[in-house]
């Protein structure tokens, strides 16, 4: 690697160490607010907001120019550091180790929502913060935040910097400037975020736990402050606005900035949004009868725990409003099904995406046709528009890095001694994005009981599938390194 490229990587990790330094306090202040001891907390902050911040005035007048080499090589070095920095308060304030620290921190900014806290009623409040915190920071994606208020210092890489880190089979911007698509995402998020919280606060939730309940509902992350996470409250109308808020998050922010700067729903209008509703209403109707018809529940009671269950494992939030492996195979299958899902490119949630399997039917579909008559001139359309070849192998490039890391996670789990069906769930969890499984790692239950190694094994899985792969397994082509 050439020094100009290192000096580029070094600045933006800095700018991201400082501006994380930033939103840490807010931690801080939230436990000095509940008479908690805030100084091992202020001390790490304070260490790392002047060692990036060192580390950016020494750099101060380098010109960054990143390239998309570049990019994808600070992308994955920011989440290192931000397990690194995350997992360290953790361990200041909870007894657990590196790598229990690590796999929270990496669960917490991937919005997976896995945990290895089996009291979390318990934990300082600075600590319950900080990992709603980073739901938050990481849903939308702490690189776009940088993108979005740092891109004056780097005009010419801000759009290597977003294609490495945006999600989905295309990267759309609507401002002529990157940086103000970005600025303005977040302004929606934001929004979005305060609607939610003020909704859980009138449905009969403190302040605390509407804040944190709204930060991990519209970064899709799961984490909760009670241990029976959203069962704790017995109340529908809060089960109610946290489907709905969970849903709206899985739907491409592209569609919601168009509608509320425009004034235009084309956004919604979109095929994928129309399977995205569709696949959620089937699904939830089909355990809604099985609750109604097999296991014999009211009407109110089956829809409202079917309808948030699906919108929760559908959009990778990880909610739980019940243990719903008690529900029967038929019940855990469909569940099983919309763990294959994700929600929509552009959106909070994680998953393959609605998109790229509209794509991979829509090829299916292609090439039986092309099959039956090879001459025919036939194409994949997405919402009137011909599909280019690049996206048709990316999604089927995407699908299959998908498959196979699954595989090498299943696998590596079935080897430690783990059932089959932890095994797969597991993998389907945590590369997903997911949170919780099946079996061990169900609702019920949590990651604690996993070894130091697994846990770190688990965390690059979660790693890979929130940058999409693409992204994680370039940096072990020797292409990638040849011209550093």
């Amino acid at each position: 690697m050439d020094l100009h490229a290192l000096k580029n990587v070094f600045k933006f990790l800095s700018i991201i160490g400082v501006a994380l330094s930033m939103f840490l306090f807010s931690c801080i202040l939230v436990g000095w607010i509940y008479h908690e001891d805030i100084m091992p907390f202020l001390l790490f902050d304070g260490l790392l907001f002047s060692f990036n911040g060192i580390v950016f005035l020494a750099l101060k007048n380098h010109q960054m120019n990143l390239s998309i080499k570049d990019g994808i090589l600070s992308v994955n070095l920011v989440w290192l550091l931000l397990g690194i920095a995350g997992a360290i308060p953790l361990m200041l304030y909870t007894d657990i180790t590196f790598a229990d620290g690590f796999f929270e921190a990496i669960s917490g900014f991937t919005t997976t929502g896995a945990t290895i806290y089996t009291q979390i009623e318990s934990l300082p409040k600075s600590i319950l913060f900080l990992r709603s915190l980073m739901h938050w920071l990481g849903g939308m994606g702490i690189i776009v935040l940088g993108v979005g208020l740092f891109s004056i210092i780097n005009p010419s890489g801000s759009m290597a910097l977003f294609k490495a880190e945006s999600t989905g089979i295309k990267m759309e911007k609507i401002t002529p400037k990157i940086k103000d698509t970005a600025i303005w995402l977040w302004g929606v998020y934001m929004l979005f975020t305060a609607f939610d919280m003020l909704a859980l606060k009138i449905a009969g939730m403190n302040w605390f736990d509407a804040i944190n309940h709204a930060f991990s509902t519209i970064s899709t992350g799961g984490f909760s402050t009670k241990n029976a996470s959203l069962g704790y409250y017995h109340s529908p109308l809060i089960i109610w606005i946290t489907t709905f808020f969970m849903i709206i998050s899985g739907i491409n922010f592209l569609a919601h900035l168009k509608f509320i700067t425009g004034g235009s729903g084309s956004g919604y209008k979109r095929e994928e949004v129309f399977w995205y509703i569709s696949i959620f209403l089937i699904l939830s109707l089909s355990i809604s009868g099985v609750l109604i018809f097999i296991d014999g529940d009211t009407v109110l009671h089956a829809t409202t725990h079917a309808f948030f269950t699906i919108a929760s494992i559908l959009t990778t939030t990880g909610f739980a409003s019940l243990d719903y492996e008690r529900w029967g195979h038929i019940a855990v299958s469909i569940i099983f099904i919309a763990m294959l899902i994700g929600g929509n490119a552009g959106s909070t949630a994680g998953g393959v995406k609605v998109i790229r399997y509209i794509v991979l039917f829509k090829n299916l579909s292609m090439q039986l046709k092309k099959t039956l008559h090879p001459n025919a001139m036939v194409g994949i359309f997405i919402d009137k528009q011909r599909a280019s070849s690049s996206i048709i192998n990316s999604t089927t490039g995407f699908i299959l890095l998908f498959i196979i890391t699954n595989l090498f996670v299943s696998i590596y789990l079935f080897a430690r001694g783990f059932d089959a069906l932890t095994s797969i769930s597991t993998a389907l969890a945590t590369v997903g994005n997911i949170g919780p499984g099946f079996a061990l790692t169900g609702p019920a239950h949590n990651y604690a009981f996993f070894t130091g190694f697994d846990k770190m094994i688990l965390s690059f899985a979660m790693i890979a599938g929130r940058l999409e792969f693409y992204t994680v397994v370039l940096l072990f082509s020797k292409s990638f390194w040849k011209k550093f």
